[in-house]
């Protein structure tokens, strides 16, 4: 048979010095609703999971990492030119990501010749990776570069 024993202890019964503040102050004191910068910087996806689909026109996106190629400090300046331009990961992972609407396809053109040769290069239309896009979708936007 076991004994179980107990411990009292007495509880100081002191009352606080001071009254504590109403504010926590090792948090943040956030907006309740999202900057402009924050919204940009999501996710297409989570994006369109959080607000619905949003109208907007049809768009190329290349998705790239910092390459080795001659004209790659161009190829930034093109990207930063971009209708939409984000930088995401960071090391191995850092990417670069240009979006174009159709209306600006020698950007886009530009943007590809320099840093299409890569294999580590995605080319998404609306945000999305779609078969053929770098065969068969970049060409049909290449006919509407005025000649």
């Amino acid at each position: 048979m076991r004994i179980l024993q107990y411990y009292v202890r007495s509880v100081p019964n002191d009352t606080p010095r001071q009254r504590p503040l109403e504010r926590f102050w090792p948090y943040a004191e956030l907006p309740e609703q999202p900057t402009e910068q924050e919204l940009a910087a999501l996710d297409p996806d989570l994006q369109e999971a959080l607000f619905g689909a949003r109208p907007r026109p049809f768009s190329i996106t290349l998705v790239f990492p910092e390459l080795d190629v001659p004209g790659f400090s161009r190829a930034l300046d093109i990207a930063r030119a971009s209708a939409e331009f984000r930088e995401t990961g960071s090391g191995a992972a850092h990417r670069y990501r240009a979006r174009f609407w159709s209306s600006d396809a020698t950007h886009l053109r530009d943007l590809f010749e320099i840093v299409g040769g890569a294999d580590a290069t995605e080319v998404l239309i609306d945000d999305r990776p779609v078969p053929y896009a770098r065969n068969l979708w970049l060409p049909l936007v290449w006919f509407l570069i005025p000649r």
